[in-house]
């Protein structure tokens, strides 16, 4: 019987699951996680109005509910937790798929101000990630820039425009609720360094923003046009080019009155972030030009956009893992076709999946055929790695050793605490925000 662990139990980590699981009749799986919730991204990272994406949950749980799988929730690998060693000796192999777990840096002066935060701080604190910090993100702002044209810049400007009726009916945590409800934000500029052709927002989300009951979508058909493939898209991929013509459409739509405002501004790039009375009061950009080569360069002029909330969302990155090797300039873990690499020679019985293995690109989607790549590999290296004799089940091990996992049965009690902690809101599912609640709805149940 081959044992693996697998760490890390989101998209990626439940498709290399449910691989081993389809594939190989003599493996079995425990799924790891340091959060006692599964889901990853799902759960975390999906905008609470997106409720056809976060049913992707229940495909994942299908793979969790397997025989042959063991979900662990609330176990951390790394420094004064169970080492990355520790857990090879447990297991016949492991396979870590644990994301990018934080923020690439704009790198500008006053990036650090209060006030000036990452996309990903204020996603996990309207998802209820309980490492996020409810640091009143929009209080006393009026006006807001999200830095990046991507679809998370598309879901937090969209969740700064939302009304209290359409977010109540959802998951987000009653603290974020009663905080959005009392926002005073209505004006938010999403500002992109290069033009409308290069966006990387997805033609679904981006129509969404219009429409958003009482908000007006504004673009600038002079500052569209600096783009060359604005006047001509016919040569751009299908996704762009209806990028473009969504875009072009707002600009020959009527001016409405509405309470909020989002507009969209490109070929402009931050190049500081200005205090006012100690924190962010505004981001001056430059304005750049199309290369002539798929990048930009800075023309020497400059634009002060008004915001005392700056929400920079210009991608994720990998974190190196204690006893793992990895790689800085790329933000992943060296592999071959998903085998670690340690100093260019495969590490017998490691390996990896998902956006630590390729850095964070693709959709949800994308999961799927990495994770059976990774999978391929390691049941082609199975009949070497079954051969070492495994002390005992890893959970016996693990308990021994002071680790105490929430299993399936602890996370299908904090299921029931949200679910009740809606209903005494008059809400439907109000997701627990933070460790302390997470862990007592979970407590006392056995694995």
């Amino acid at each position: 019987m081959l044992r693996v662990a697998v760490v890390g139990s989101g998209p990626s980590g439940c498709y290399t699951a449910q691989s081993l699981v389809q594939l190989d009749p003599d493996v079995v799986v425990d799924v790891l996680d340091r959060l006692p919730c599964p889901y990853g991204l799902v759960r975390y990272g999906v905008a609470p109005d997106h409720e056809k994406i976060k049913s992707l949950q229940n495909n994942l749980r299908t793979v969790l509910e397997h025989e042959r799988v063991r979900f662990l929730g609330g176990v951390r690998i790394g420094p004064g937790a169970v080492p990355a060693a520790r857990l090879r000796e447990l297991y016949h192999a492991v396979v870590y798929c644990v994301g990018a777990a934080t923020d690439r840096h704009l790198g500008i002066p006053g990036e650090d101000l209060p006030g000036s935060w990452s996309a990903t701080e204020f996603v996990s604190w309207y998802s209820a990630h309980p490492d996020a910090r409810d640091d009143g993100f929009v209080a006393g702002a009026r006006s807001a820039v999200v830095i990046g044209v991507g679809n998370v810049a598309v879901d937090v400007a969209r969740m700064l425009a939302r009304g209290t009726a359409e977010l109540s009916p959802t998951d987000m945590p009653q603290g974020a609720l009663t905080a959005l409800a009392a926002s005073r934000v209505t004006d938010v500029a999403m500002v992109g360094r290069r033009g409308p052709s290069q966006a990387r927002f997805t033609t679904k989300e981006l129509r969404e923003l219009s429409t958003l009951p009482d908000t007006e979508v504004v673009v600038d058909p002079q500052e569209l046009a600096l783009d060359p493939a604005y006047a001509d898209p016919s040569g751009l991929p299908a996704p762009q080019r209806r990028n473009v013509e969504v875009l072009r459409g707002w600009t020959e739509a009527p001016p409405r009155e509405a309470h909020h405002r989002i507009g969209l501004r490109f070929f402009l790039r931050p190049v500081e972030l200005l205090a006012d009375a100690g924190r962010v009061g505004a981001v001056r950009f430059e304005r750049t030009a199309p290369d002539g080569q798929g990048g930009v360069t800075g023309t020497g002029h400059y634009e002060d956009i008004e915001a005392q909330l700056v929400l920079r969302s210009v991608g994720y990155r990998g974190v190196p893992l204690e006893g793992l090797p990895f790689d800085t300039a790329t933000g992943t873990v060296p592999h071959l076709a998903g085998r670690v690499l340690r100093e260019g020679a495969v590490a017998p019985g490691e390996y990896v999946a998902g956006w630590i293995k390729r850095g964070p690109t693709g959709v949800i989607g994308t999961n799927r055929p990495c994770a059976k790549e990774t999978v391929t590999s390691l049941l082609e290296d199975a009949s070497a790695l079954v051969r070492r004799e495994l002390p005992e089940d890893p959970l016996t091990a693990l308990r021994a050793e002071g680790v105490e996992p929430v299993g399936w049965t602890g996370w299908c009690a904090i299921e029931r605490a949200e679910a009740e902690l809606g209903a005494s809101l008059g809400r439907g599912v109000v997701k627990l925000p933070d460790w302390r609640s997470l862990m007592s709805a979970a407590h006392g149940d056995a694995l």
